[in-house]
């Protein structure tokens, strides 16, 4: 309830400021998804309709996209270079180029809350930022993503070593992980995932939530869905754009940029849980067999993904930084946790 009253002052407040200033002009903001993918984009739509309702129709979001007038993986290039103002990805997609961002979904890591708090509370995005400022692109954490399932699969999975010789679509630190176990986990781009299951260029995938999944068909070919999702049990969307374009908003402009940010990032928090049910349901009407990865399987994953961020912690300052003050974050909240937590019926 405090939060929902929070959120409603920061509105109300830049609505008042929107009122008596010129307003920025539309933003151009290119997307790395369609912008008809359910929740995904949906956050993005709603961020441009409180930015209008604030200013009374002067300032939004245009979107575009992916590949509308941008290739997605061009997306960070072209805002940093001023090519294009605006984009809107999922953080974790520039890790290569930037390895502070593979803080953007972490396995075995905080959870949709504990993100959202530690980015916007616990100078998590400060942190984020620090990696970016060099190529002259501010980040605005504006959408989080529920935790996804584990993925789908052809075959059962019964041991660490049914992942030998699998070869699957996952991105970032997770398929570094599973490539441990003898893997060929590499990313694929959303168009192309379907095509290769079906054609048996791979054997399992994961892309996002079974709202979102459902699009893709990806049940039509896989037999198997696993949870939990220990590859990205929390995942952050981001709002990029061109410092200068930032820097030539004034304070009050930013300020509508940032509260409109977080009424979609509350949005998404509040919607997704509930909407997953009823969809995975529907799967299992379909035929899919629903199933967990037994605990000895995720107990070896989660030792795996100690090892690759360890190193990854050494290899890069700031990325070490950035997950020392994830996982303590998240580990001073264990105690008030345990202490609120009901027993099961």
């Amino acid at each position: 309830m405090k939060f929902a009253k929070f959120l409603t002052t920061i509105v109300a407040g830049s609505m008042t400021i929107a009122a008596s200033t010129a307003s920025a002009d539309m933003l151009d903001v290119h997307m790395s998804i369609p912008k008809d993918l359910t929740f995904l984009a949906d956050s993005a739509k709603l961020m441009d309709k409180s930015l209008r309702d604030m200013s009374g129709g002067t300032s939004g979001l245009n979107l575009f996209g992916s590949g509308e007038l941008v290739p997605a993986g061009e997306i960070l290039e072209n805002v940093s270079s001023g090519a294009i103002p605006a984009g809107w990805s999922f953080l974790g997609q520039w890790g290569g180029k930037v390895p502070v961002a593979q803080i953007g979904a972490t396995p075995f890591g905080a959870g949709p809350e504990a993100l959202a708090a530690w980015l916007h509370v616990g100078g998590g995005l400060e942190i984020v930022q620090r990696g970016f400022d060099d190529l002259n692109v501010k980040i605005l954490g504006c959408h989080i993503t529920a935790p996804e399932p584990g993925g789908w699969f052809n075959k059962e999975i019964n041991s660490i070593e049914d992942f030998s010789g699998l070869k699957m679509r996952m991105a970032g630190v997770g398929a570094r992980v599973l490539n441990e176990f003898g893997a060929s986990a590499q990313y694929l781009p959303a168009s192309e995932i379907y095509l290769a299951l079906e054609r048996g260029r791979i054997d399992a995938t994961e892309f996002s939530l079974p709202i979102i999944d459902k699009d893709f068909g990806f049940n039509q070919i896989a037999k198997f869905q696993y949870y939990p999702g220990w590859h990205q049990p929390g995942s952050v969307d981001v709002l990029m754009i061109n410092m200068d374009v930032w820097n030539d908003m004034n304070a009050q402009e930013q300020a509508m940029y940032e509260a409109a940010c977080q009424v979609s990032l509350a949005w998404t928090l509040q919607y997704a849980p509930a909407a997953q049910t009823p969809q995975i349901e529907v799967f299992e009407e379909g035929g899919t067999i629903v199933k967990s990865f037994p605990d000895e399987v995720l107990a070896e994953l989660r030792a795996a993904t100690e090892r690759v961020l360890n190193a990854e912690a050494e290899k890069d300052t700031l990325y070490g930084e950035a997950y020392h003050s994830m996982k303590a974050f998240v580990a001073s909240s264990g105690r008030w946790t345990e202490l609120q937590t009901l027993p099961a019926e």
